[in-house]
């Protein structure tokens, strides 16, 4: 873990705020790609995932946007109410399940509300490196648009459309059918980020119209994921032991029970810090995390979430 503090807390838009954490001496962070996120510990004990939004380029700082989530289970709640400017913080190294296709021949980046946080980043480094792209922002309206004045200022700002909800003009609405129309047959990469809804509606859409997988990035921030379920059995590969899952439990609780420790972060198999190896059995995966074809292979899961189809699940534990 990396300590650092909050240089500046910053209103970006309604219910949203950026962070800027440095180190205390000043010293050179890691350096990240185009769609990384770091770990937040946050002075209620949580540990949340959070977007990097400034240019990959910069190393004495890292930027992050945070929304205030009304559905919030302590993490952006705590963000907003407890984390002030000059606070220490501790963070882990940037991570980056959500990398760029550098060899696309063009980039359709689409970002739903707090969704911006990666897109935007990605965005600056398409834009330096002379990539082509087109980036296509949708929030309830401009009151609630994070990072508008950068997005305004920015060398790609005539590739940057920004898409409103409220008002019920159609004119301002997402395209969405004749971008992914337009885009079908040739090379264009498509990045989504934002709520469940949006981007479900992204992904559905895009796969109904004939997208291949491997050209569909996406990140989720949160779900409500149900865990509970039938109850079924896991075996740990190493010693043969045993455990019962019961109905109401996740396997990671039922693992801590007996005393197996698995790293976790959300909880809510967005984030895959829990992902663990299935040895043999059918996995019932709740996950957004895993693309649909890692999910159809059975060999690995997130034991936060996900359950068993089978009535074991063999763990390379």
């Amino acid at each position: 873990m990396i300590e650092v503090h909050v240089a500046r807390k910053t209103p970006e838009a309604l219910d949203i705020a950026s962070f800027e954490l440095v180190r205390p001496d000043g010293a050179a962070l890691p350096p990240f790609s185009a769609g990384s996120h770091i770990d937040v510990q946050l002075p209620n004990g949580l540990t949340r995932q959070y977007s990097l939004c400034n240019e990959p380029g910069e190393v004495h700082r890292y930027l992050i946007g945070v929304l205030r989530d009304p559905a919030s289970r302590g993490g952006s709640r705590a963000m907003h109410e407890e984390v002030r400017e000059g606070q220490v913080l501790r963070i882990s190294a940037p991570k980056n399940h959500f990398p760029l296709a550098h060899a696309a021949r063009h980039s359709l980046l689409l970002a739903g509300g707090i969704g911006i946080t990666p897109i935007l980043c990605m965005a600056e480094r398409l834009a330096a490196s002379g990539a082509s792209f087109a980036l296509h922002y949708c929030s309830r309206s401009p009151e609630r648009t994070a990072f508008r004045a950068r997005i305004a200022a920015s060398g790609f700002a005539r590739r940057a459309m920004h898409h409103y909800d409220d008002g019920g003009e159609a004119a301002q609405r997402l395209p969405l059918d004749a971008l992914l129309q337009a885009h079908r047959q040739d090379d264009t990469h498509l990045y989504v980020c934002g709520p469940k809804g949006f981007m479900d509606w992204v992904l559905g859409s895009a796969r109904a119209a004939g997208w291949p997988e491997g050209r569909l990035h996406y990140e989720f921030f949160g779900a409500a994921v149900p865990t509970a379920g039938g109850a079924f059995e896991v075996m740990l590969a190493s010693s043969g032991r045993v455990i019962p899952v019961r109905p109401e439990q996740s396997v990671v609780q039922a693992l801590a029970a007996c005393g197996i420790e698995l790293p976790t972060s959300c909880e809510q198999g967005v984030c895959g810090t829990c992902l663990t190896r299935v040895i043999d059995g059918e996995v019932d995966h709740r996950d957004m995390y895993l693309t649909p074809a890692e999910q159809a292979a059975h060999d690995q899961f997130t034991p936060c979430c996900s359950r068993a189809k089978s009535a074991r699940l063999v763990l390379d534990l």
